[in-house]
């Protein structure tokens, strides 16, 4: 079967192990497990690290199992990469290999103090969000990993300790599981590349290390932080278990490791995952483009120590998926988040009757910013079924899609006429119909699901020689659904979604 490439594809509310054969879309074998969040106030979105990492060794050793049962052999296995839910912060003792904290999950907003602390010290009284942007990229925002990480410092007594004796080590995901596998205490690899660390505000969006003012202005010791590496070369090898002495050899956040799964790897094409949130990538090649519409500057990937970064225009939304988990454990209008089927029916049953809904959880993120805000439902009247609030929460999300959009195109200059798109929601055809319909563009869904995985596993084999990005794209057969909808319908529709977001702002003080 060999050679094959492993990938480690560890997200908010799952992780897997998928092997794949070299340069192909082909699965020889996976394994999945789901990961538990832990929500000690509202707001506050927990996990438990070793739980991350237990589940991970569960999904590789059972993965392999199944390998050797169809007759494959551990020894097909040539290289492994990582791909990771982005900005979750954990801090562990590299004495002991101990968590001193659960992991910050990238959506939690307790750091909203954090950041009004923060806008304090920025320059005069400015309290300028996006003071920081020319060096990273991003605006100041509860999101991003910094503002964890000081949170961390300021209220956990046992991080500041561990901090002031230089035990302390910090990570995205994708660190603390590559630590610990190339042997944690004994010798583990504390690395992160630049897709992660550009996630962080820590790190320079153009000369891709760690920047002394962003460091300094969150008052964070340096001596915490991994190597910054590129997306594609070995890292290190794999010190236990059946993958013991097996290279680790490619690493992207997963957003990035969608975009290149989706082989989106040329300048001008896009791609939206849709998950517990949904994101939105827009290659720029090798030219940062700074947003004055509310997206973010990320670093894409970078294939190798010596290649060029590839850059990002990126638009976040926090809650997609996560707001049909909503309807299912909180109004009980829906019995399985899983069941596409039974998502469309209900939607598709909604009679006359404009009902908006904006999940703004926890603020909303792209391109609005604005952390004051919270969820609203509007157009309600005494006709409204739960098929109208299913509905409206499917279109909350093309609309919010639309919104990111809407910037790209403002701040590159052209209009996208198709979006690739991939995640567990794709999975309803109704879904993406509206998407097609509401941002008036063609959505084109490969038909093999894995793309975040892929793209882990392409850099990674990359780097060992068993995989050419370079070559031909892969040949993978893709669904399409087009617009519908008339300009003018698609335009009245969005103008009541940007009155019910404009109800939304300012409810927390």
């Amino acid at each position: 079967m060999g050679p094959l490439v492993g990938a480690i594809d560890e997200g908010t509310s799952s992780a897997r192990f998928i092997l794949f054969e070299a340069g192909t879309t082909n699965v020889v074998a996976s394994h999945q497990q789901e990961l538990s969040q832990i929500y000690p106030q509202e707001g506050w979105v927990e996990q438990d690290p070793m739980e991350i990492l237990r589940v991970v060794r569960t999904c590789i050793e059972n993965a392999i199992d199944k390998l050797i049962a169809s007759g494959g052999s551990v020894n097909d296995i040539v290289a492994v990469g990582v791909t990771n839910q982005r900005e979750s912060t954990i801090v562990w003792d590299k004495t002991t290999g101990e968590p001193l904290y659960n992991s910050i999950v990238w959506l939690d907003v307790r750091t909203s103090s954090t950041v009004d602390q923060l806008l304090d010290e920025v320059p005069n009284k400015s309290r300028n969000k996006n003071y920081l942007k020319p060096l990273c990229g991003l605006p100041l925002s509860p999101y991003f990993s910094a503002v964890k990480l000081r949170w961390l410092q300021d209220n956990i007594s046992k991080v500041k300790k561990a901090m002031v004796a230089g035990n302390c080590l910090f990570g995205t995901v994708d660190s603390w599981l590559i630590w610990n596998l190339t042997g944690g205490v004994n010798g583990g690899i504390h690395i992160t590349d630049v897709s992660n660390a550009s996630r962080t505000m820590l790190m320079n969006i153009e000369t891709l290390k760690w920047d002394p003012v962003l460091i300094n202005f969150f008052g964070i010791p340096s001596s915490v932080l991994p190597t910054i590496k590129s997306s594609s070369e070995v890292y290190g090898n794999i010190d236990e278990g059946s993958l013991r002495g097996v290279p680790v050899s490619g690493c992207l956040g997963d957003q990035q490791s969608a975009l290149v799964g989706q082989q989106c790897l040329n300048r001008g094409q896009a791609k939206a995952t849709y998950g517990t949130g949904c994101f939105l990538l827009y290659n720029t090649g090798n030219i940062r483009v700074h947003s004055t519409k509310g997206l973010v500057t990320t670093v894409a990937y970078k294939l190798g120590p010596k290649s060029p970064a590839v850059y990002a225009l990126e638009g976040s939304v926090a809650i997609a998926g996560a707001a049909l988990n909503w309807l299912r454990d909180n109004l009980s209008v829906l019995s399985s988040f899983g069941e596409a089927q039974e998502i469309s029916e209900k939607a598709a049953k909604m009679r006359d009757g404009e009902v908006y809904f904006v999940p703004a959880f926890s603020g909303l993120y792209a391109p609005y910013w604005q952390q004051e805000a919270r969820g609203v439902i509007v157009g309600i009247s005494e006709d409204t079924e739960a098929c109208h609030i299913v509905r409206a929460t499917l279109e909350a999300v093309c609309f919010q899609v639309r919104d990111i959009l809407e910037a790209m195109n403002k701040d590159y200059g052209s209009n996208l006429t198709s979006l690739q798109v991939d995640g567990g929601m794709t999975a309803s055809s109704l879904l993406m119909q509206l998407q097609a319909d509401l941002a008036g563009v063609t959505v084109l869904k490969p038909t093999m699901a894995e793309s975040t995985a892929l793209g882990a596993a392409m850099v990674a084999g990359a780097a060992v020689g068993h995989w050419n990005l370079s070559g031909p794209p892969l040949d993978i057969p893709a669904i399409r659904w087009s617009p519908k909808f008339t300009e003018d319908e698609r335009d009245v529709a969005y103008s009541k979604w940007k009155m019910a977001v404009e109800r939304s702002m300012g409810w927390v003080v």
